[in-house]
């Protein structure tokens, strides 16, 4: 009688650990969401045809986390020798960075032409909240003057464009878009904008704690397989 009493515990401390396992697991978090691309090109000039190109070299959290190409032009009005980008997921704190990097733009527009030497936008959510950063390096653009580390929204405005350094804009999510260089056309050369090097960050996911992995349920059903037959033990040698 005794042998039985242990084996209905040992086989009640197995449903305990299988209960557990199965049916109270954490749900999982919600990853945080973040992307990249390193240009986009959406313009219509007057008298000629819509050019539209990119994003390029895009990159997101869920994959795929980094992309790059060797040389870009998109029509004669943005060239680039190396771009890339990336996105990563910390699966355990939830924080998200975001990075697009190009090399060497030329900027073909009949209303604005020069180069920049090195163009980065970046961004980070952290449980402290989403920030952004965008970095220039030898910017030689005919009527701007920028500093390497603009201040965010910084705009120049040109005769036939508007240029906007290390523009950040909110959404009602949560998520910060980061855009280092913004060039926005106005109707006297056509429409649409030219974007070089994005980063957007959603908010943080949740930290995952560190007690709360399989780990810790298998460890709670284990320790129900040995304390349910030691108390019925306990309980049969009283009731003899």
């Amino acid at each position: 009688m005794r042998m039985r009493s242990v084996r209905r515990g040992g086989a009640i401390g197995a449903v305990v650990v299988a209960s557990l396992v199965i049916g109270a697991l954490p749900a999982s978090a919600a990853p945080g969401d973040g992307s990249a691309y390193a240009a986009k090109v959406a313009v219509t000039l007057l008298g000629a045809p819509a050019v539209n190109v990119g994003p390029l070299a895009p990159s997101t959290t869920n994959g795929p986390t980094s992309a790059s190409v060797a040389n870009v032009n998109a029509a004669g009005l943005v060239t680039a020798e190396l771009v890339t980008s990336s996105a990563t997921l910390n699966q355990e704190t939830g924080v998200v960075h975001a990075q697009a990097d190009i090399t060497n733009v030329g900027i073909g527009l009949a209303a604005l032409t020069g180069k920049i030497g090195a163009v980065n936008a970046t961004c980070d959510a952290t449980q402290a909240g989403v920030t952004g950063s965008s970095t220039l390096a030898n910017v030689a653009l005919p009527g701007v003057q920028v500093a390497a580390n603009p201040a965010p929204n910084t705009t120049v405005n040109l005769p036939a464009v508007k240029i906007v350094f290390n523009e950040q804009l909110k959404g009602g999510d949560g998520s910060l878009t980061v855009n280092a260089v913004h060039i926005y056309l106005n109707a006297l050369v056509g429409s649409g904008d030219i974007v070089l090097a994005q980063a957007k960050c959603g908010p943080a996911a949740p930290p995952v704690p560190l007690a709360s992995g399989l780990g810790l349920w298998l460890s709670l059903g284990l320790l129900g397989l040995v304390a349910v037959p030691a108390a019925l033990a306990i309980r049969k040698r009283r009731t003899a």
